[in-house]
């Protein structure tokens, strides 16, 4: 059985107060995962749980409280709804993990004791080694601290025989423990995911997507990813960029094809003085009417025409 639980403090000297997750072995207090974060919650629990999962298999239950992203809770002070999961809870139910709520202080002894001794080594250690920013300080307590800290303070397990059970690569790991969610295409071939809309991109698998049911992943580091049952039908960053989708370009308008009269390259048309149009009537010539049609010649025309007739006699 693992143990996960959080503990708020000013783990960095000069920063805001920040959430230690720890994920570890109730019966050896071995310490398997550590990660600050600036708040407990689905994503630092998929987190720790990833690593150890990966690194030493699938246990057989969790022991954690009953925080908001661990159970549903319909009323404080009592027991958990079991016919409604969180995402922690579904992940748990699809590795086959069970999941055990504690009910009491005394229950989490084991764990308050871990951060007691947390507290009072670590904020020391992480101020001495001068770090002040949560990714080294990660990095440091995986590859520094716990080492240290399990040498010392795990104890050998009564029975050697270890419980955890091979577990699936780290690719099915990944989309176990992420928030999962179904949503239906929209007419425009678009999935709205919180305050995102993922356009789904051309696909062999089918003209469109719109009315499709399927399925969203969120991942702990804020990525996602679409599903169609079991295919995978897209990828985007937390922006909802596409996968592999560069910095956006403007594209050149696209063009009508080009007319008789409109062949000459761009170079001619720069250089050479734009004249009258090869249709234009003669200067002073008066244009004819086209055969087959009820067009009449310009007025202008018909004026010029009439100036040049004889004048009249005048009246007697």
């Amino acid at each position: 059985m693992l143990h996960q639980d959080g503990s708020r403090a000013a783990w960095l000297a000069g920063q805001p107060a920040l959430d230690l997750v720890v994920t570890m072995d109730d019966a050896t207090s071995t310490v398997y995962s550590a990660l600050l974060v600036e708040e407990e919650g689905t994503a630092s629990t998929f987190r720790g749980l990833l690593e150890v999962f990966e690194s030493k298999g699938l246990p057989l239950s969790l022991y954690t409280d009953r925080g908001s992203h661990y159970f549903v809770t319909v009323k404080a002070g009592e027991t958990v709804d079991r016919g409604r999961l969180t995402q922690v809870g579904w992940a748990l139910k699809r590795l086959g993990i069970e999941h055990i709520a504690a009910y009491s202080p005394q229950a989490r002894g084991r764990s308050e004791r871990m951060f007691g001794t947390l507290q009072d080594r670590l904020i020391k250690e992480l101020a001495q080694a001068g770090i002040s920013d949560i990714e080294t300080a990660n990095r440091w307590l995986r590859e520094v601290y716990l080492p240290a800290h399990n040498h010392r303070f795990a104890r050998p397990p009564a029975v050697a025989q270890s419980a955890f059970v091979a577990a699936p690569d780290r690719a099915a790991l990944v989309e176990a423990l992420c928030v999962q969610e179904e949503r239906v295409v929209e007419r425009d071939n678009t999935v709205s995911w919180r305050k995102l809309k993922l356009q789904l991109p051309d696909s062999p698998l089918r003209h469109h997507w719109v009315k499709a049911r399927v399925r969203v992943h969120q991942y702990p580091d804020g990525q996602l990813a679409l599903f169609h049952g079991p295919a995978c039908i897209a990828r985007y960053d937390a922006l909802g960029r596409p996968e592999g989708a560069g910095p956006t370009r403007r594209r050149a308008r696209a063009c009508s094809a080009p007319s008789s009269d409109g062949l000459a390259s761009t170079a001619s048309v720069t250089t050479t003085p734009r004249g009258p149009p090869l249709t234009a009537p003669a200067r002073g010539v008066a244009r004819q009417a086209q055969a087959g049609t009820d067009k009449t010649p310009p007025r202008s025309t018909k004026n010029k025409a009439a100036k040049r007739l004889p004048s009249a006699a005048p009246a007697a």
